[in-house]
Formats: structure tokens, sequence, C-alpha cells
């Protein structure tokens, strides 16, 4: 049994203006069962919330954390919770 979770995630580094948000929601549309969005903020980092199964969300996180996303992300911050439901999808904000 597989339970849903919500991950949010704070990306920091050069995060803005190199396609973060768009590869995020591609990765997330890729790993399949994900929904939530990715979000600039105005201090520079990328905000991603994203519910699921646990193994999609820490999937998500573990690309967040690797080598192959666009720009440089110089570490990231989370929490996990438990999902609010009520996101359409996974959008770019």
């Amino acid at each position: 049994m597989s339970e849903d979770v919500r991950l949010v995630a704070w990306v920091r580094g050069r995060v803005q203006g190199v396609g973060f948000r768009w590869f995020t929601r591609a990765k997330a549309l890729e790993i399949g069962g994900l929904s939530g969005f990715a979000l600039n903020l105005d201090d520079g980092r990328v905000q991603v919330v994203a519910e699921g199964p646990r193994k999609g969300c820490q999937g998500l996180l573990e690309w967040l954390l690797g080598d192959d996303t666009p720009g440089r992300v110089d570490g990231v911050t989370e929490i996990w919770d438990t999902p609010r439901g009520g996101y359409d999808g996974f959008a770019i904000r």
C-alpha cells in the first residue's frame, strides 16, 4: 500500500530564468501520479509543492537534489506533510 504525502521543497541557487519550473513540471509528469506546482519566489528560490505517492514525491526530491536540474542547485529545504488536495495536475505558477 502506497501512502499519499505532501512534499514542500524550497530550492536555492541559480534556479530562476533557466527553465527550472518547466523541467520540474516535466519531471513530475514523467514520474506520474503527482499534483502540485512550481513557483518562483521573490528571494530567488523556487518553491515546489508535490502531492501523491511517497515514492513519487521522493523521486522528485532526489531529482531536485541531483545533477540533472537546469541552472545550479545550492541546496534544498524540504518538509513532509499530509496531502491537502485541490490541485489539478502539476502547474507552473
